[in-house]
């Protein structure tokens, strides 16, 4: 494919005795960009730039132009460049330096043509490669053209609530089939083209679950493993190309798991040597650390009930803390080892936490359906805490500050954006959690109306339980609506209305979103 630079027109007569150096060009561009120093500085896990064909100028290609030959630099040098800048090889290095760093100034989002510059990313855990909801991509959409965005290629799958992961050119999924017996499965495609590359099935009975639609937790890829959780507890490590099983555990059976309602749900946290769960098992063990190479236990620690809420680490002066959300406690813990650091009392009606922690401002935020929402405040090392304000409405229609579903809220500029329990959008004064304004805009008001927040520069992307995708502007102000487009079909087995409730995943200027029928991609490109 051509580098922009190919298609360069440059007007000025001291610019038109430079074409001969465009192949040139080229290959340093190129060879820049593919460089491991110039991919690390910009984001980890970046995929090859795409080149657009319609391109214009790109100072990039240009400056590389220049660099390629002395004699044609010192000609610009003398003509153009003023007298009393420094002059020689220094200036050259000088300009040398500014084009490798210069991809850490374009990180903002750019049309759907991008430059040479653009960012493409995996999206290989849940909510994304931090877990933080933030999707760094440049070359997406400002707005959709089209209400309705056809899929790039589509799937048949079983139904399941877990959202999918993308990485090294594939997604992962798991699904649930009940014929010809129950069993879970974990699922491999090919990233462009849908193709099936393998699926791992196993035997797996639900019981004593509620809304039984099939797996909650997202396949997390780390290392070339693929690590998965079931509703029942069945944990397997695969090899991410293959499918081949490296170790498993049934986590049900091993730690006696107190099965929470609606099952086990957090997605596992892959955090150095070590995965993560939070798994309700007895005897001190509602969270469990294992050696992710093998699966031998390596700490355990809480003698809490599970909630469905996925664990976090956060990090501030070379100290980390473990933030997970039980059905009891709101808790800290040392990753390496399981201690406990800090903890809030916080019984929660039927354990249902859902939403992820979100840090802001050396901050904690959590909200749930029944129960409010709560803000602690950590300490100089995270290694403390303290709370800041905790409110609970009276019921589940009469809510105060936000109660929260399914939803994660973004936290920007002192202010929370999240989904109350009916789907009223709501903003909150960070620090109080005084209501500052409230819209039903961007989802129908229903009991456990869902929408996802994906923050993307300035904007939040939103995907709502109706299949639509729209592209906001959140601010104290109000919702402001930029653009909506519709990208698949709610489906009826996680709740007789319709729904779509799984996360989407955001990698390589696609999105990837499935309901209980099938797995879906979609060109942001388009």
């Amino acid at each position: 494919m051509k580098h922009p630079s190919a298609n360069i027109q440059i007007t000025s007569k001291s610019h038109e005795k430079y074409g001969m150096m465009k192949a040139l060009s080229l290959k340093v561009s190129l060879m820049l960009h593919q460089t491991a120093f110039y991919q690390k500085w910009q984001f980890s896990r970046q995929s090859a730039p795409q080149y657009s064909l319609e391109q214009g100028f790109h100072p990039v290609s240009w400056i590389s132009a220049l660099l390629t030959s002395r004699k044609n630099f010192s000609i610009y040098f003398k003509r153009t460049m003023h007298p009393a800048l420094p002059k020689g090889w220094l200036f050259c290095l000088f300009i040398a330096a500014l084009l490798l760093l210069m991809p850490a100034f374009n990180l903002s989002a750019q049309p759907v043509n991008g430059t040479a510059a653009d960012i493409t990313l995996d999206w290989p855990d849940w909510r994304g490669k931090d877990r933080d909801g933030i999707w760094h991509e440049t070359g997406v959409p400002l707005k959709f053209s089209v209400e309705t965005l056809e899929a790039k290629w589509s799937v048949p799958i079983g139904p399941g609530y877990s959202g999918p992961t993308v990485a090294n050119g594939r997604v992962y999924l798991t699904d649930r089939l009940e014929k010809p017996s129950q069993s879970e499965g974990i699922l491999c495609f090919d990233e462009k083209t849908g193709k099936k590359l393998w699926e791992y099935r196993y035997a797996c009975e639900y019981e004593g679950v509620g809304y039984p639609a099939g797996p909650r937790a997202s396949v997390v890829i780390s290392g070339g493993k693929a690590y998965a959780l079931g509703t029942m507890g069945h944990l397997h490590c695969l090899d991410a190309s293959t499918g081949e099983v490296i170790w498993k555990k049934d986590m049900g059976r091993e730690y006696q798991i107190r099965m929470p309602i609606w099952g086990i749900s957090a997605t596992p946290l892959v955090s150095g040597d070590k995965i993560i769960l939070q798994i309700s098992g007895s005897d001190n063990a509602c969270v469990v650390a294992l050696d992710k190479n093998t699966g031998r236990e390596i700490w355990q620690s809480l003698e809490d009930v599970a909630s469905y809420s996925a664990p976090v680490i956060f990090e501030k002066n070379g100290k980390r803390v473990l933030v997970v959300w039980t059905e009891d406690h709101l808790a800290g813990l040392e990753p390496e080892n399981g201690k406990v650091y800090w903890k809030f009392p916080w019984k929660l009606n039927m354990g249902m936490g859902i939403s992820t922690p979100v840090l802001y401002d050396d901050h904690v935020f959590v909200s749930a359906f029944y129960n409010g929402s709560l803000l602690v405040r950590l300490g100089d090392d995270y290694h403390t805490a303290e709370r800041v304000w905790q409110r609970e409405g009276r019921s589940e229609r009469q809510t105060d500050a936000l109660h929260c579903v399914m939803n994660t809220p973004v936290i920007m500029d002192g202010y929370i954006y999240g989904v109350d329990s009916y789907g009223e959008l709501r903003c909150l004064e960070f620090l109080t959690g005084d209501r500052v304004w409230e819209s039903l805009a961007a989802v129908k008001k229903d009991r456990w109306a869902n929408i996802h927040f994906i923050q993307h520069g300035e904007n939040t992307w939103m995907f709502n339980e109706h299949g639509e995708l729209i592209i906001t502007r959140l601010t104290p102000e109000g919702y402001e609506e930029i653009s909506r487009t519709k990208i698949i079909e709610p489906t009826r087995e996680q709740l007789p209305r319709g729904v779509t409730w799984s996360h989407p995943a955001f990698a390589n200027r696609h999105v990837f979103i499935r309901n209980d029928q099938e797995l879906r991609c979609v060109d942001l490109g388009q």
